[in-house]
C-alpha cells in the first residue's frame, strides 16, 4: 500500500490477511502485510510485519496508519530506514527473501573440509574444522536474485 489507500507504489506485498477493527476512531479495515529489506549501504537485511489500519477523514479522502509491534511508525514504503547503519538506501522486497537467504546460508550439515598439508600438525592442531562465524555482505543477500 502507500500513503493513499488504493495507490500503487510498485512493491507487491506479501499475501495480505483483511480483518475488520473496531479499534481506533473512523478505522475501516485493517490489513496486515510484511515486508523484508536488505540495506545498500552497510548489507543488513531484515523483516517487519505491519498492521495497516485504513481510515477516511473529515473530508472524506481515505488515509492509512502504519503499526509495527504495537506502535505507530511512518510508512515503510515512503523512506525505509536501515536499523543497523540508519542510512536510507534500502531495498524493499516481498516477505521471506531475507529469512530465505538467511537459512540457505546456515544450512544444517554443512562442514568445513580441511585442507590437505604436508607434514605434520603444528602446535598440537587438530583434523576437526573450526566454523567461522558468516559476515554478511549484501551479495549474500542479493544473490538469490541475480538472473542467469
Amino acid at each position: 500500500m502507500s500513503e493513499t489507500a488504493g495507490a500503487s507504489s510498485g512493491v507487491q506485498p506479501a499475501p495480505v490477511t483483511r480483518t475488520l477493527t473496531q479499534q481506533g476512531a473512523g478505522a475501516l479495515e485493517t490489513v496486515h502485510e510484511s515486508y523484508a529489506f536488505a540495506c545498500m549501504r552497510c548489507g543488513y537485511g531484515w523483516e517487519q510485519s505491519y498492521a495497516i489500519e485504513h481510515h477516511i477523514d473529515a473530508e472524506g479522502r481515505p488515509f492509512v496508519l502504519y503499526y509495527a509491534d504495537g506502535e505507530r511508525v511512518p510508512s515503510p514504503l515512503t523512506r525505509p530506514t536501515c536499523s543497523n547503519c540508519g542510512e536510507h538506501v534500502v531495498r524493499i522486497m516481498k516477505s521471506g527473501q531475507v529469512s530465505q537467504v538467511a537459512d540457505a546460508l546456515h544450512l544444517p550439515g554443512r562442514t568445513v573440509v580441511p585442507q590437505a598439508t604436508a607434514g605434520p600438525l603444528q602446535n598440537g592442531g587438530s583434523h576437526e574444522p573450526h566454523e567461522d562465524r558468516h559476515h554478511w555482505h549484501l551479495s549474500d543477500l542479493l544473490k538469490p536474485f541475480h538472473r542467469k
